[in-house]
């Protein structure tokens, strides 16, 4: 590979990743913005407090404490909070306010008081920390030190703009006395979101402008190889050699490779399809090396990562490219081909197949390592077609393949304590089927020291129908992928290549 295109792919994708992050940043500052337009706030359940002191107030909160908010940003749209309380004492009327913290300090000296130490929403659940005394206080609606203050009967509510400072919130009985209770709703605004909502998507679009054309210039370069050589047709079957297998290589993988059986008929038709995966069964396994191959493979996992980034991106321009042009342009056509046949590989190597333990070459040309992954390019595509197959007509295979290589995975929607929407994410630990055979064939490797061929050929087949539906879902042919399993080492209609040209794209 090409060290200065490699560079400019990872550097694009950083950019693209940071910039898509920012993006998505900005969507949620947007969508809080719009909820608490029209003066809204995000608001908590109402809870019942109550202590048998004179008041309840909450531990001090610190605002930028000697500083100031910038110039450029008004004082009354940093943000501001909403105390929405009534009393739940049958003829008290209820006071809220908001005040320095050595007002409060001053005018609470002396007077039992419950601070309020730790506040869960859910579930609601609120500890206390008695402060004693024996002075009973004025009333507070008299008092002038309040920046802010609601007092009455019924519900009262308090809206306070948030400034600099040491601030306490303090609830209280009109009258002062004890004990309190009260049921309290808190609630926050800032009309700050609009406009970090404007900055976040400008430079999140900026780093996205930046890093698609770096990460597209990137994979042109590493793709600008020509078209990949045509695997050769099946012909005459090789002699099998006595003391060997048909899937036998040398470890090395240079060794010959007879072809395989004849491959078992398809569920609607044997007929060979476009994108091709083919891999060879090394019987010199060792019995235990499965156990760290995924170890082994993470420097693979971490160029693969930046590679498939990379792929997605090139997919959504080869779908423009489609849809104007009706082909695929073939440098990106190459680089994501590239792209399939080093995962394959690293796949065969450490996860879904574990038929060699010959480490993956770092490259996406065309090797002589015994899996190999080959799709023909395709001269012209359907411009109606590109509008639908990748999502609408692949869902029957992405069902399929869902079954074969994924694992479960949910949202569960719930109730937010702030907002009134939300939703969790779980994840299953459920293995897929391609996963749980490897896992069963590498537990009989261990114990036996041999890999079943029956085994083997499911597994092939198995992982070469999610490669071929990766390939139609990537936009890389019109050809529907068929609903069969094509057991065995190679495609039908073609046998396994003795020795790939090596270098070749």
């Amino acid at each position: 590979m090409k060290p200065g295109r490699m560079v400019m792919l990872v550097l694009g994708t950083l950019s693209a990743l940071l910039g898509l992050g920012l993006v998505a940043a900005a969507a949620g500052t947007g969508w809080l913005n719009i909820q608490q337009r029209d003066e809204g706030f995000f608001t908590s359940s109402t809870e019942r407090f109550e202590a048998s002191s004179n008041a309840i107030t909450s531990v001090g909160v610190d605002i930028m404490v000697g500083q100031r908010l910038p110039d450029v940003i008004p004082s009354d749209t940093a943000g501001s909070i909403l105390i929405r309380g009534a009393s739940a004492t049958a003829g008290k009327d209820i006071f809220i306010g908001v005040a320095e913290q050595q007002d409060v300090a001053r005018y609470l000296d002396g007077v039992r008081r419950s601070e309020i130490r730790e506040l869960e929403l859910r579930p609601f659940r609120v500890e206390y920390r008695d402060v004693p005394g024996t002075r009973t206080p004025a009333r507070p609606g008299a008092q002038t030190f309040w920046a802010a203050s609601a007092t009455g009967a019924g519900t009262q509510e308090l809206r306070w703009g948030l400034r600099p400072g040491s601030w306490a919130i303090v609830v209280m009985n009109a009258d002062a006395t004890d004990p309190i209770a009260a049921d309290l709703q808190g609630g926050i605004r800032s009309d700050l979101l609009w406009p970090l909502f404007v900055g976040l998507l400008i430079a999140g679009l900026v780093l996205l402008a930046i890093g698609v054309p770096l990460i597209v210039a990137g994979a042109m370069g590493l793709g600008r190889h020509g078209p990949p050589p045509q695997r050769p047709t099946a012909g005459p079957p090789a002699a099998v050699p006595a003391a060997g297998s048909p899937y036998t290589t040398s470890p090395a993988g240079n060794g010959a490779a007879p072809p395989p059986p004849p491959p078992a008929a398809g569920l609607f038709s044997n007929v060979p399809y476009p994108a091709r995966l083919t891999g060879r069964l090394d019987l010199a396994l060792s019995r235990w090396m499965w156990l760290v191959k995924w170890f082994l493979a993470i420097p693979h996992l971490i160029v693969l990562f930046f590679l498939w980034f990379a792929l997605i991106v090139t997919s959504i321009v080869a779908w423009f490219a489609i849809l104007f042009t009706a082909r695929y342009p073939r440098s990106l056509f190459n680089f994501n081909v590239g792209v399939l046949r080093w995962s394959w590989r690293v796949s065969f190597y450490a996860f879904t197949a574990i038929g060699t333990d010959r480490y993956p070459p770092f490259t996406l040309a065309r090797t002589d390592y015994p899996a190999d992954f080959d799709v023909d390019y395709p001269e012209r595509l359907s411009r109606g077609l590109v509008l639908v197959k990748s999502w609408l007509l692949a869902i029957p295979h992405l069902l399929i393949v869902g079954v074969l290589a994924g694992t479960t995975r949910a949202w569960v929607a719930s109730d937010d304590d702030w907002s009134g929407y939300g939703a969790r994410y779980t994840s299953g630990g459920a293995f897929s089927l391609i996963a749980l055979l490897t896992f069963i064939a590498a537990v009989i490797l261990l114990f036996t020291g041999r890999y079943l061929p029956s085994l083997f050929d499911l597994l092939l087949g198995l992982n070469r129908w999610v490669y071929r539906v990766t390939a139609y879902v990537a936009l890389m042919r019109d050809e529907y992928p068929p609903f069969r399993l094509d057991l065995g080492p190679a495609d039908p209609g073609e046998t396994l290549p003795t020795n790939p040209p090596k270098g070749a794209p």
